[in-house]
């Protein structure tokens, strides 16, 4: 999300949304996108779901086209990714083509946290924005109950006498909550005697990060989900034998509480261009992407389809590739790359204070950040980027022209955009644009790696082709883990890599686009339920802290339920 600043005041993202004009959810499904009533479950009257029958119905209807927004390394100054996705879909729909947005939902880790909400910003939102931010219509509280319904039936089955043989020093499976808290990171649980079962080191994760959140995104139906929770392995036998979900005759009943949530969900923009918003893993320690069941659902009711991946194009869109396009059969047609002047300034150099101040010399040395960013998208992923230049008040003609400059010599081309201050209106130059691209036809989607090569290889690809790194080392314990995993069958599934967000190399201080550096794989973890193999680098944890002080600190509410601070 961006912060724009004018002479005059500038509203909230939390007053332009609470001053919205809200169509009721089933008029607007009607209106635009010709879906019946009784294809709708109603969450009130600014939200519902898209019934499963329904989506099933559409089976044979044809597509439309999917467009992928991304970005740069992301900077404490700011992208907008979110807020341009909403703005581009915005803009297709002001210029006559049936659009829709697919989104990720927020986490309230974050929320409470230190980003904020994550609904778009200024004038580019999906509204209700507050309930989007906050409950929802619950399913990440399924996802949570349904995690913690398999940690339980773990620690009930060795309880009651461990007919699996199951070594509780090797159980992986955690426990996970919507929220941060690092006390939750390493606990012990079934402490209190002999009634509580037997203790054991254990922990939390973060619901985004876990395997279920994962599953959720990527099943393509009921019964996909049901298969795909039964393969998660919590841990292993005494004799290092694999223990799956469905060998504890958990993922039925796990299926069930994540029945309802399994449907995606249904808002709008600002302007009233309809929205998908469902499931949402991190991208820096899982895949980023929203729900396969929302994008393709999408793509049967729109013509054009604008979705994002997290964070920047080395992270989410890599993934969204190699593992989201790769489950799904999802192509993108075009590859936006948002960028802000701000940020490049940051990468050049600049401290964070000083990023006002007119400096084309920095914008251009930072120019290898998103240079490297649109070789990958162009040369790895083999799709045409199109850079959206995200524009702050206080970035200067002379810049927005140097930053045009440098992009065409690559080969791209760039639209200064201002949805933020004017919706989709400020955005319909990049919405041309981007249809350019589409109709120009140029590229073929690409994977980084062949599913033949090893995990090691897989990563070593990555790091190499995408970060720019001279190669991967692994810890002891990592490469002892990933040998268990080959030699157990999982060799064939793509990896995940969970990496910092914040630069091409393992440490987050590193602006720019650095090269030659080693990728160190501390931690190997399987995903077998998702189909990927977790590899952490660096410091990434998926258990976050709160910061010293928390965006909670700002979040109220009023006697008359009206709630304040949240952006």
């Amino acid at each position: 999300m961006t912060a724009d600043t004018t002479a005059a005041p500038f509203p909230s993202d939390i007053e332009i949304a609470e001053a919205a004009e809200i169509t009721p959810i089933t008029t607007l499904a009607q209106e635009r996108l010709g879906l019946p009533a009784d294809a709708l479950i109603p969450y009130g009257h600014t939200k519902a779901k898209v019934d499963l029958a329904h989506i099933r119905s559409l089976a044979d209807q044809p597509e439309g086209t999917l467009i992928l927004v991304t970005a740069i390394s992301p900077t404490p100054a700011g992208e907008g990714k979110t807020t341009t996705s909403v703005g581009l879909a915005d803009a297709l729909s002001r210029i006559g083509k049936k659009s829709m947005v697919a989104l990720r939902e927020p986490s309230m880790g974050p929320v409470f946290g230190i980003k904020g909400g994550a609904a778009g910003g200024g004038y580019a939102q999906v509204v209700p924005m507050t309930d989007i931010n906050l409950n929802f219509t619950g399913d990440f509280a399924s996802i949570a109950a349904a995690n913690n319904l398999l940690s339980a039936l773990i620690d009930n089955h060795i309880h009651h006498g461990n007919a699996l043989g199951i070594d509780p020093r090797t159980i992986t499976w955690k426990r996970v909550v919507d929220l941060n808290d690092r006390a939750l990171r390493d606990i012990v649980v079934s402490l209190g005697g002999v009634a509580n079962g037997f203790p054991r080191e254990d922990g939390f994760d973060i619901v985004v990060a876990s395997e279920v959140m994962a599953i959720f995104c990527l099943a393509t139906s009921l019964a996909d989900l049901k298969e795909r929770l039964g393969n998660i392995v919590i841990g292993y036998t005494r004799d290092k034998k694999p223990v799956t979900a469905r060998d504890l005759k958990a993922h039925g009943a796990m299926t069930v509480i994540l029945r309802d949530a399994l449907a995606p969900n249904l808002v709008q923009t600002l302007e009233h261009t309809p929205a998908m918003i469902h499931g949402g893993p991190f991208a820096n320690i899982a895949h980023g992407c929203n729900s396969v069941m929302a994008t393709r659902t999408a793509l049967k009711l729109a013509d054009y389809v604008v979705t994002e991946a997290g964070f920047g194009a080395d992270l989410g869109a890599e993934k969204f590739i190699d593992i989201k396009c790769r489950t799904s059969g999802l192509r993108p047609s075009a590859v936006v790359v948002v960028a802000t002047i701000r940020a490049l300034k940051y990468h050049g150099g600049v401290a964070l204070a000083d990023l006002k101040t007119e400096d084309v010399d920095a914008l251009t040395r930072g120019m290898e950040n998103l240079r490297k960013h649109l070789r990958n998208v162009k040369d790895v992923y083999g799709l045409p980027p199109v850079v959206a230049i995200n524009r702050f008040p206080t970035d200067t003609d002379a810049e927005i022209a140097a930053l045009i400059e440098l992009v065409r010599a690559e080969g791209a081309r760039a639209y200064e955009a201002t949805h933020f201050s004017n919706g989709g209106a400020g955005a319909e130059a990049l919405a041309h644009g981007v249809l350019e691209a589409i109709e120009a036809g140029e590229g073929e989607m690409q994977f980084v790696y062949a599913d033949e090569l090893s995990l090691a290889e897989k990563a070593e690809a990555i790091a190499t082709k995408v970060y720019g790194a001279a190669g991967v080392t692994f810890d002891s314990k990592a490469a002892k883990r990933l040998a268990q995993i080959e030699a157990d069958g999982y060799s064939g599934l793509p990896v995940c890599m969970a990496k910092t967000q914040s630069s091409f190399s393992t440490d987050a201080t590193r602006r720019g686009a650095p090269t030659g550096h080693t990728v160190n794989i501390r931690e190997v973890r399987l995903a077998a339920g998702a189909g990927f193999v977790v590899m952490v680098t660096g410091d990434i944890m998926t258990m976050p802290g709160l910061p010293k002080v928390p965006a909670s600190d700002h979040i109220d509410i009023d006697e008359n339920g009206n709630i304040v601070g949240l952006s």
